[in-house]
């Protein structure tokens, strides 16, 4: 927790506020189309950047501090160019290090100032061979590590959950207690994978039951959902990632609906429990209608063991082309609910499925300052919460929302927005907060450098690391 002064108009306008729904605090965004901190210096297939900086909201994580990961997805493939992989690419999986930095504002309706840094880039590779199936290997790749790949087409035979396979779509990360590792999930397999925090090579998998497996790849998506009949559906694969306050347990969370439960227009998706020390899963039936329409989920958090915000979305607004309708922040408890481990089938799911409240209309709540429709991202994505802000007496804490822009110029920067919510917030719903403890870690010596103000030239590792 930490204090900040400011004018006594915004302490007034927070303390207005104190029992309502939680409020957006501040708005930040780095460059859309700039570049990372991979040192990776060549073109993609499709002509652009290796370091294109872009869609890192696709999953956020905080580490402690005012320090956060940041992921994007498989990467641009807005250019056409090769619609046999449905124009992926090459690009290298990686996470950014970010600072978010939050002070108290002096002017503006917000009463604070968000300011986004870049700070490093890692990318993610494996000890062990990887299948690159008809993809380019990359020539970065030595004998002991070799890279995640977000080409479609980087794959071997058998059930998409090989973890030998180097095609990976991250969607979203989490952070260890200790602060020495992330999680990530994916679309393409479903993957989730542990990797060291400073250099970025796998050091676990969590292998999700074969139910959420196709057995038939390809590197279309068209063609992958033409032929299965169950799994997960393609683009649709483990969007979400949790992991609870005490740091034992992951939940991934299904964008929609199995094949075999509905397929993408299924009511109900499936959070996966996952016990880190012995990777036993449980499984439960998420509802997604919201008033009368089925919606694709974005992202989840762990309030504590059983109480979770989830991120729900429409596909509209800036990136698209078209006006945001849906953008809102759901709150679910899986207290009591049945596990679905063994039940298969939407209407057998139907009585079990967990029913979700609104916590946060972000909408609304964007509109309400100086955002229209037609300005909201397309693709709200990210959600971490941060560190707790007292003000005049009042704890808020605090949830940071990311976008991923789709490495495209249309969709806007890479924006984050800071809403604050209170205790009185969370009682509404019988809920409460415990906050993830995470350990600080030492800083990389190049960072070190850089904090120290020294200046650095050269070549960038391959952990994407100033050297």
């Amino acid at each position: 927790m930490f204090k900040h002064l400011i004018p006594f108009s915004i302490v007034a306008l927070l303390a207005t506020h104190a029992s309502a729904s939680p409020i957006l605090l501040a708005t930040g965004s780095l460059s859309g189309l700039g570049q990372d901190y991979s040192g990776l210096n060549y073109n993609l297939e499709n002509g652009q950047s290796a370091s294109l900086l872009g869609g890192i909201g696709s999953g956020l994580a905080w580490a402690g501090g005012n320090t956060f990961l940041s992921i994007p997805d498989r990467g641009p493939n807005a250019v056409s160019y090769n619609a046999t992989v449905d124009d992926t690419t090459s690009y290298l999986a990686r996470f950014h290090t970010l600072t978010l930095g939050l002070t108290a504002a002096t002017s503006g309706a917000l009463p604070f100032t968000l300011t986004p840094t870049l700070n490093s880039t890692t990318l993610l590779s494996s000890r062990t061979p990887l299948n690159y199936g008809t993809a380019p290997v990359p020539t970065q790749n030595t004998t002991t590590n070799t890279y995640f790949t977000g080409r479609s087409d980087a794959f071997a035979a058998g059930l998409s959950t090989n973890p030998d396979n180097a095609r990976l779509d991250p969607e979203a990360i989490r952070v260890s207690n200790d602060g020495k590792s992330v999680y990530v999930s994916d679309e393409y397999g479903p993957y989730v994978y542990k990797f060291d925090r400073d250099t970025g090579e796998r050091v676990d998998t969590y292998t999700l039951p074969s139910k959420f497996a196709i057995s038939t790849l390809a590197a279309t998506k068209t063609a992958e959902i033409a032929g299965n009949t169950s799994g997960r559906v393609a683009n649709k694969g483990m969007e979400g990632l949790a992991i609870t306050p005490d740091g034992t347990k992951l939940v991934g969370f299904m964008q929609g609906g199995l094949i075999q439960d509905g397929g993408d227009t299924s009511q109900y998706n499936r959070m996966v429990v996952i016990d880190l020390a012995t990777k036993a899963t449980k499984e439960y039936a998420y509802n997604n209608l919201i008033g009368t329409k089925k919606y694709n989920s974005s992202e989840i958090m762990a309030l504590n063991d059983h109480q979770f915000l989830v991120l729900e979305r429409d596909g509209k607004g800036l990136g698209d082309g078209t006006n945001a309708v849906v953008k809102q922040v759901r709150f679910v408890d899986i207290a009591g609910a049945a596990d679905v481990s063994n039940i298969s089938g939407a209407a057998n799911l139907a009585s079990k499925a967990i029913t979700t409240q609104l916590f946060l209309d972000v909408k609304s709540a964007l509109n309400a300052n100086g955002f229209n429709d037609a300005g909201i991202p397309a693709k709200l994505e990210g959600l971490a919460f941060g560190e707790d802000i007292s003000l005049s007496n009042i704890l808020y804490h605090t949830l940071y929302i990311s976008n991923d822009n789709d490495f495209i110029a249309g969709a806007g920067d890479n924006q984050f927005f800071v809403f604050g919510f209170t205790d009185a917030d969370l009682a509404t719903f019988g809920a409460d907060i415990v906050q993830q403890q995470i350990s600080a870690v030492p800083l990389p010596p190049s960072f070190a450098f850089m904090l120290s103000g020294l200046v650095l030239t050269g070549f960038m590792s391959r952990k994407g690391k100033k050297s």
